[in-house]
């Protein structure tokens, strides 16, 4: 946990855009923290200012913080961050005129005010799991394990019996795709793939596949759960997508953030009573994160988990990492396993 010392005065950015010579327009325009801390956090305000150095008076201006407007008072404003969310967002002014509109820029970035709850695992259960799984998704579903991999010639999608790790079905991906992350939606499966821009539709039962979808705003497909009316997606970033289940469009996302940091690398996803559970690439560590505004409000450390593994395997650093989060509703069991493990385990969440 960092601290940081209070200092007296507001902390200022400041960003300076030159127009074009034949018009000599000069503006400045100031983004000011109204608080003596360093980190700006959600609740807080900030106020926007901007000062024009030099042209004529423009004919309007109009003030954006991310894709909404406020209203400039005397070419300010101030701004409740509750307004916009946590996390970084372009703060943009538009100067119209004559014949031409200049634009400035500069940005706010929002910190989570809640400090995030810390968690450890106890170990339930422990299952086998084949050693060849590079896992990328990992859903329960009425009794059995479903699990997408990754790796191209080795991306598959798989039923698989818990206590014995028998693969009871299988689809084979493409050799040209990466499959990444999956959930069942009813009686349809959705599986992501990493950087082809698609996903597919299975049907549960038969592992037939009924369409292809395609996501255009998310940068990539990394993990995917969903809630009771929307298909949910990570995409390597500090971003979760959500998107309707009818026509897979991309229709919002959050920014996920600590008090302190962006967590950025989010990967598979599970959705555990209203909250989204997000593995975080490389690190031993889930986030539980606020689907709402994208708060992270706890962090459950499985280096214990991890440890276990690496009794009875050598684990490849940074490859063979935790990844797989599965959530038994009708019993309240979790699992958690990852790529390339021996072992797929039942974990209890206890508070640190």
């Amino acid at each position: 946990m960092r601290f940081f010392k209070y200092v007296p005065s507001l902390f200022l950015l400041l960003l300076t855009v030159s127009s074009c010579s034949e018009t000599n327009y000069r503006f400045k325009l100031r983004t000011i923290k109204n608080t003596k801390a360093k980190k700006l956090k959600l609740g807080e305000t900030v106020t926007i200012e901007l000062e024009q150095l030099s042209g004529a008076k423009p004919d309007s201006v109009k003030l954006y913080v991310g894709t909404k407007q406020f209203e400039l008072k005397d070419n300010k404003a101030t701004i409740n961050t509750s307004e916009i969310g946590i996390g970084k967002h372009q703060v943009s002014v538009l100067a119209f005129i004559p014949n031409k509109v200049k634009k400035v820029n500069n940005s706010i970035e929002v910190y989570s005010n809640v400090k995030p709850e810390v968690y450890t695992a106890k170990i339930i259960n422990t299952y086998p799991h084949d050693q060849t799984s590079f896992v990328q998704g990992l859903e329960y579903y009425n009794g059995f394990l479903y699990e997408t991999t990754g790796k191209k010639g080795r991306s598959r999608l798989r039923k698989i019996d818990l206590k014995t790790g028998e693969v009871l079905q299988q689809y084979d991906l493409s050799d040209k795709y990466f499959g990444e992350g999956m959930t069942i939606v009813g009686d349809k499966l959705f599986w992501l793939t990493w950087q082809a821009g698609k996903g597919f539709i299975f049907d549960l039962n038969t592992f037939k596949l009924i369409k292809e979808f395609s996501y255009n705003r998310s940068i990539e497909g990394w993990g995917l759960t969903h809630s009771e009316k929307e298909l949910i997606k990570s995409d390597g970033t500090s971003k979760i997508w959500f998107l309707n289940p009818e026509n897979q469009q991309e229709k919002r996302s959050i920014q996920v953030y600590t008090d302190n940091v962006s967590l950025e690398k989010l990967n598979e996803l599970e959705y555990i009573n209203g909250k989204i559970y997000a593995n975080y690439w490389q690190k031993p560590l889930i986030a539980i994160i606020n689907p709402d505004n994208g708060v992270v409000e706890g962090i459950i450390d499985l280096r214990n988990v991890v440890e276990e593994v690496e009794k009875t395997q050598k684990l490849v650093e940074g490859e063979d990492v935790l990844n797989g989060i599965a959530f038994d509703i009708e019993n309240n069991r979790l699992f958690v396993t990852g790529k390339n493990w021996s072992k797929l385990f039942e974990i209890e969440i206890i508070k640190k």
